[in-house]
């Protein structure tokens, strides 16, 4: 592959605010502040709470049993180490979750916190082993909503991006801005 869609690729994700172009140098992942990750954080549960809680009482059994699959693909990658098997599975419970309420832009909105937030921390928490806890929470919560118990499926979402969170105040010990890595497209360093 040349360099020219890997570029334009780079230049969306820069667009994107995912990725930050250095200057004679390349590309490297933008860093999150502590005051970034509250904030997605904090909408992140004013939305997905209140949200798992109304599909919880509304979307019936035979719907959320749809989203065992994934579930329990989360858990298995979680188990194996496979961090991109993860966040695959992990982002279609997420979003196909959501889904259940019918309404789409809350799922682009959270699709596009998910998507600024989503890499951070995950390194470590696979690291820790920290990574087969988190998933595990996913299969709680659907059990959760599959009951019925609305209240017990918030309390639980609530939990698990409370986890998150601290996952990633643990694991953040960004580099200093000049020391961390570029990503170079023309592979000269």
């Amino acid at each position: 592959m040349s360099a020219t869609p890997v570029r334009e690729a780079m230049l969306d994700l820069a667009r994107e605010g995912l990725v930050e172009t250095v200057r004679n140098k390349g590309f490297r992942i933008t860093e999150m502040t502590d005051r970034d990750l509250d904030e997605f954080t904090e909408l992140r549960a004013l939305i997905e709470v209140p949200t798992v809680g109304r599909v919880a009482a509304t979307a019936g059994a035979e719907r959320l049993e749809a989203l065992r699959p994934p579930a329990e693909r989360i858990v298995t990658a979680a188990r194996q180490g496979d961090v991109l098997g993860y966040l695959e599975a992990d982002h279609r419970f997420h979003l196909e979750l959501l889904g259940l309420a019918g309404n789409d832009r809350l799922v682009e909105v959270v699709a596009d916190l998910r998507k600024r937030s989503r890499l951070y921390g995950l390194g470590s928490l696979n690291e820790t082993g920290r990574l087969v806890a988190s998933a595990r929470e996913h299969v709680e919560l659907l059990d959760l909503m599959v009951a019925g118990d609305a209240r017990a499926a918030e309390d639980c979402m609530r939990r698990h991006l409370s986890h998150i969170r601290t996952l990633w105040a643990n694991g953040h010990q960004a580099p200093e801005d000049d020391q961390r890595p570029a990503l170079h497209l023309d592979g000269h360093r």
